[in-house]
């Protein structure tokens, strides 16, 4: 593993060339990294949160981004959910590797209104809503049986009832202070720039490697 070296060269980032928004330059890297074979799921990101000192990461999707937030759906009543109740600010990761890119979004996250959980989980496959109802995520089972006739059980159930959104499932919607942008560059000299949220408007920096 010490061995291990790879020389970034597919890209620069320039303050001459940056728009004044970050979510230009978001949209940007995001459609790059729609449009690149090498990235699997470009909506991927590593959702960090913090409670008495315990830091836990774990890959969620991104499923919205407009001005001043990034959403994603979860169960309120999982880890992640509990521990975003109790201190809403978090971090998101996008480890766009193929693209010798990351984006690192901080800020606090707030759920989404219900109409607008409710909207995203009818637009779901009726399958992964009858999962979001049969599984307790976060709390132990004994079994993978177990889990599935959890699920065999809420497919009975809603055969004969009127499927609706849990109560404890829902988006949150994560509100930036800062967004960082990172390019790879040749001889470990790599492009950093940091936007920073100042009396509600947008300013850049530039990080050292």
């Amino acid at each position: 593993m010490k061995d291990l070296r790879k020389n970034y060269t597919k890209g620069q980032l320039l303050e001459a060339e940056i728009p004044s928004s970050p979510y230009e330059l978001f949209n940007s890297w995001f459609q790059d990294s729609l449009a690149a074979d090498s990235i699997v799921e470009a909506n991927a990101m590593v959702l960090s949160t913090s409670v008495d000192d315990r830091l836990d990461s774990r890959v969620v999707l991104l499923k919205d981004v407009r001005e001043e937030e990034f959403v994603f759906y979860t169960n309120y009543e999982s880890n992640k959910g509990k521990q975003l109740g109790l201190n809403a600010q978090c971090t998101l990761l996008f480890p766009w590797i193929g693209l010798e890119r990351q984006v690192i979004i901080r800020g606090f996250a707030q759920k989404v209104s219900k109409k607008e959980s409710e909207d995203y989980f009818f637009s779901r496959p009726k399958s992964s809503q009858i999962g979001a109802w049969a599984s307790s995520q976060s709390s132990k089972i004994k079994s993978r049986e177990d889990l599935e006739n959890q699920l065999a059980a809420f497919e009975e159930k809603f055969s004969k009832e009127e499927l609706i959104k849990p109560p404890h499932w829902g988006g949150f919607a994560v509100v930036p202070s800062e967004i960082e942008f990172w390019q790879g560059r040749p001889n470990r000299l790599h492009d950093r720039i940091l936007y920073s949220q100042s009396l509600g408007k947008w300013e850049t920096t530039r990080l050292q490697p």
